[in-house]
């Protein structure tokens, strides 16, 4: 037993015996109480009439989340543990999505810097810029595979790969919880949403999803698995059903699987009213009968429902329960607490005066512009329309262009809106011939427009756009700056039309109708369908919500200062009618291949009126500059063994005239298989900066790893025969080496 090991123990040991003698003075009442996370904002549940500070206060409640004001609020609150019996200190959660008063892009935009480290990074700041106000647990980070950009909380994940999931979810743990949950500076994390919750049909937010245990553990259950295994101290069960049974009564998924099967030690919470809302599901006759289901079936806490602290009792009473599940469910939540440190000192996260030298500084708005940069797509340069000369005259035009809250998604609600640069702003201060103008209201939507939600009329319309062509007309190029509102992207924000508002549209045809170039750069919270803008933008710019420092990052990315190395983590569909659309498909036993239609060929799997191919696919995304990708060398062509390792190594050169940063990614495909295989599969990628002309030599190495999947029975594991490597800028540009390995 090493000496790390066995220290270890001893403080698990010591947890253990602290914990079992509270428990000992614990009431049935005070455990249940443990079981019971109230919030401010919720009036749901059996106690809706009882104030949440008041059940803090009484000690009927054990946890709390947003809690919302200044510092010196927040602390007072969390104080109120210590009127109640055992003065236990409270969770005190929030959802610190993508930054707390320092707001970076939204989790999708930030997925697509492909970097690890800058990720992890953002997270570190969040945690802490969150705890310096007295937050020891966030409600983060959602790990949803996504596959449908209908589905409007796309925005809060890292796209549609499993590979890439699994970074991203490893990198945001470490960063929120850092190297000891009892450092000041830690939030617990919450992974979210356990599970599946990413593929619910028709993309409508709340609705129910339904696939096969294959693709469970092939596609969707892995990054959930990669950030248990990175630590993460609690889990979040989510709104759909799986395989019938709703998550948060599906003991399948929250035990045989969480627990039994990937030994998670942490904790199991609801998402908001969750366990109420198995009675609309259809599983449970009231809310009693729904919180003995989900304690049963392993959840831990109730999140707003108070459903736990209404029943728990009556249902142990009745013999519906046993007390050791109760004690069970209470023994996690707080061992959670001891492993933050909370019995120490509850308020280690509070310090009056640590919050104004932490929150909005300059070092955490550098790394919020960093972040905001590397996110940025490059979706078009045609004619090298960028990166813009300082001499150009630009007229900017957009709804978006000068509208600070706009850079925020519906989860930066801690952001401070005045803290943000616009995109005007950013722009002024690298070039000062700049007209700006809105050119267009923001949406003539009806679903969008009405009381408090917006306005629009069409001869104030027609005057817009007028304004906007005579500022084109007196400039050399024009910047659009166009896309989503935030309130059209987000939770319960499902939309079956993912296009630019049309009011916009209209403003982008008047706009390159004057046959000045067209720069369109896009604030969105998912992939939209650009397919018919295409022809009226020279250049077009992803920029997502970029957060804070969204107008210094823009305006580096437009005038160069920062050359665009973003790379798509989720399709970009031609119409809507392709989705679900994504990179790592299956061929069916009739694979279309492009140009191949009429005759025989009819009886393929295509569409009549589209081609089957993305708009943009996944990984793809321009560079001011050129690369140029050699051909892949391997170590050899004929591997053996469990233990056998290959070497796949290429050229880069960058061909351009400036110094560019790429991502080399690295795909597999394994041809004939006892399952039908996916086309693709990303298993490794580098990131690499080339100066003009410089070439750099990049080096893979590959094991059996690389080649497991789950087969029929659930098994990870490899099977021997040939196999397609694949190395490229993007999933569809690649250079093919073929290889053979046996047992």
């Amino acid at each position: 037993m090493t000496l790390a090991f066995s220290q270890q123990v001893y403080a698990n040991d010591q947890r253990d015996a602290f914990i079992k003698a509270l428990m000992g003075k614990m009431t049935i009442a005070e455990k249940i109480a443990q079981l019971n996370l109230v919030t401010p904002t919720s009036k749901t549940g059996p106690f809706a009439t009882k104030n949440a500070f008041l059940k803090l206060k009484d000690g009927s409640a054990g946890n709390v989340y947003s809690v919302m004001g200044e510092p010196d609020f927040i602390h007072e609150k969390a104080m109120l543990a210590d009127s109640t019996s055992l003065k236990i200190p409270f969770l005190n959660g929030l959802d610190i999505i993508h930054g707390y008063k320092t707001v970076f892009p939204i989790p999708l935009g930030l997925s697509c810097s492909w970097d690890s480290i800058l990720i992890e990074q953002t997270a570190r700041v969040a945690a802490i810029e969150g705890s310096a106000v007295g937050y020891n647990w966030t409600f983060s980070p959602m790990v949803d595979i996504t596959r449908d950009p209908r589905w409007g909380r796309v925005m809060e994940g890292a796209g549609e790969d499993p590979y890439l999931g699994s970074v991203v979810a490893r990198a945001m743990i470490k960063g929120y919880q850092g190297d000891d949950l009892k450092s000041e500076t830690s939030l617990m994390a919450c992974v979210k949403h356990f599970a599946l919750y990413g593929a619910a049909e028709a993309g409508r937010d709340y609705n129910t999803t339904d696939m096969s245990r294959l693709t469970m553990y092939q596609y969707y259950l892995p990054p959930y698995k990669a950030a248990i295994k990175a630590g993460a101290g609690s889990i979040m069960s989510s709104f759909n059903d799986i395989d019938g049974v709703p998550a948060t009564a599906n003991k399948w998924l929250l035990t045989d699987l969480l627990r039994d099967e990937w030994g998670f030690k942490g904790f199991v919470v609801s998402d908001y009213n969750c366990i109420q809302e198995l009675v609309a599901h259809g599983v449970a006759s009231d809310y009693e009968e729904a919180a003995g289901k989900a304690l049963i079936a392993g959840l831990d806490m109730d999140m707003a429902s108070e459903s736990f602290a209404g029943s728990c009792q009556k249902l142990l009473d009745d013999g519906k329960i046993t007390i050791d599940q109760i004690d069970a469910a209470c023994h996690r939540i707080l061992e959670a607490k001891y492993n933050l440190g909370l019995f120490e000192n509850p308020y280690r996260n509070f310090d009056p005066g640590k919050a104004s030298t932490v929150l909005l500084c300059e070092k955490h708005k550098q790394v919020a512009k960093e972040a905001a940069c590397k996110s940025m797509v490059l979706l078009k340069n045609e004619n090298q329309t960028l990166p813009l000369s300082r001499q150009s005259k630009i007229a900017l035009v957009g709804p978006l262009a000068d509208v600070q809250n706009q850079m925020f998604s519906m989860w930066s609600f801690r952001g401070e809106t005045d803290s943000i640069v616009t995109i005007l702003n950013g722009l002024k201060k690298q070039q000062n011939k700049i007209v700006y103008t809105e050119g267009s209201f923001i949406t003539d939507e009806p679903v969008f427009l009405g009381k408090s939600r917006g306005f629009y009329n069409d001869q104030e319309q027609a005057e817009m756009i007028a304004k906007a062509i005579e500022a084109a007309n007196q400039s050399d190029v024009i910047v659009a700056v166009l896309g989503e509102t935030s309130n059209m992207s987000g939770e319960a924000k499902s939309k079956t039309d993912i296009s630019i508002p049309n009011c916009q549209r209209q403003l982008l045809k008047a706009l390159k109708a004057t046959g000045k170039p067209v720069v369109l750069v896009l604030i969105n919270g998912r992939p939209l369908t650009l397919t018919d803008d295409l022809q009226f933008a020279d250049a077009i710019l992803e920029a997502w919500r970029p957060g804070t420092m969204a107008g210094d990052a823009v305006a580096d990315v437009l005038f160069g200062k920062y050359n665009p190395s973003g790379k798509l983590t989720m399709t970009f569909p031609r119409s809507v009618g392709q989705i679900p659309i994504y990179y790592n498909h299956k061929n069916t036993g009739r694979p279309y291949v492009d140009g191949q239609r009429g005759g025989i060929m009819k009886f393929n799997s295509y569409y009549l009126d589209e081609l089957n191919s993305p708009l943009f696919p996944f990984g793809y995304g321009l560079n001011y500059t050129s690369f140029r990708y050699g051909e892949i060398q391997l170590s050899d062509t004929l591997v053996t063994g469990d233990k056998g390792k290959l070497t796949a190594k290429i050229t880069v050169t960058n061909t351009g005239n400036y110094t560019g940063e790429e991502t080399v990614q690295l795909y597999l495909n394994d041809p004939v298989a006892s399952l039908v295989r996916p086309v693709k599969e990303l298993k490794k990628f580098q990131k690499i900066y080339l100066e003009p002309g410089e070439s750099k030599e990049l080096e893979f190495e590959l094991t059996t790893e690389d080649l497991k999947f789950y087969n029929h029975d659930l098994q990870w594991q490899w099977e021997p025969g040939d196999f397609n490597l694949f190395v490229g800028t993007s999933s569809s540009d690649v250079k093919v080496a073929q290889f053979n390995w046996q047992k």
